[in-house]
């Protein structure tokens, strides 16, 4: 647990730096029909930031030091790909035309992190890149299907979070759910084999 608070701090620290340095050359990404579909929502900052404790449980849920590191390679495959993409196409999200003050806890939210390093969503790649690794963890120990429902029903919590805070539109998610495959089939994808071996599994049964 200490590991993983300390690796957190580490990026946002990288990232805020990121952030600042590049402001001025900062490309802002287009919404598109899913975005102004999803409506602005104060509820969603809840499950925006527990990214934080649904990273620390597949680390958590490791059955071996190997797991652990297995995760911590994924994780910064991701990173490097997204402060990469932020260094040299530096994004930021549109001005959306909301009222922030109507909203005081995303207001908070908007003055924390302005909206730039949008594309892409580092939020929704490590959900997604968790997703799959602690779906096979609860596999691995044979955990019941409502408990690995609410594990997945949870990371698209804080996928729909990203942006119903209007703190990325769909383009950055898009481009998160990309960095998130890549990172687990660079870690060897034994995820995601699990997962597809499970689902096999269960339609041959």
């Amino acid at each position: 647990m200490t590991g993983t608070i300390g690796g957190i701090w580490g990026f946002f620290l990288l990232y805020f730096w990121t952030q600042e340095s590049r402001a001025t050359h900062a490309v802002t990404v287009p919404m598109t029909a899913v975005d102004h579909w999803v409506g602005v929502s104060q509820s969603a900052l809840l499950p925006y930031a527990s990214l934080w404790v649904y990273v620390a449980l597949a680390p958590a849920l490791a059955r071996d030091l190997a797991g652990v590191r297995k995760y911590v390679s994924g994780a910064l495959i991701m990173a490097f790909l997204g402060l990469a993409t932020y260094w040299f196409f530096p994004t930021t999200t549109p001005a959306f035309g909301v009222h922030w003050s109507d909203y005081p806890a995303l207001q908070v939210l908007k003055t924390a992190d302005r909206g730039g390093n949008a594309f892409p969503s580092l939020h929704v790649a490590f959900a997604v890149y968790s997703g799959a690794i602690i779906a096979g963890e609860l596999r691995s120990i044979s955990a019941p299907p409502w408990v690995r429902g609410a594990s997945w029903l949870w990371c698209a919590a804080i996928v729909y979070s990203t942006l119903a805070t209007r703190q990325h539109v769909a383009i950055d998610v898009a481009g998160g759910l990309v960095v998130a495959a890549v990172a687990l089939l660079a870690c060897g994808s034994r995820a995601m084999t699990r997962l597809i071996r499970a689902d096999s599994g269960t339609q041959a049964s």
